[in-house]
């Protein structure tokens, strides 16, 4: 098992969006579908934050 540190505030926050997102589409997913468009709302949806969060992480690698 991997552990995971916070190096601030912001990714737990971060990381907490992404959870809640994810389990929401894994339920979507199960319940209506792969290929329903809720699903793949929530994946992209998921995108968004995922990009967003390693974006501002490779920023503070730079500095």
């Amino acid at each position: 098992m991997e552990v995971e540190y916070f190096s601030d505030v912001e990714d737990i926050d971060f990381k907490d969006q992404y959870y809640k997102l994810q389990s929401r589409m894994i339920h979507i997913g199960l319940s209506k579908g792969l290929t329903h468009p809720e699903t793949i709302k929530y994946s992209q949806q998921l995108d968004l934050v995922m990009n967003t969060f390693q974006k501002i992480n490779q920023t503070a690698t730079e500095k």
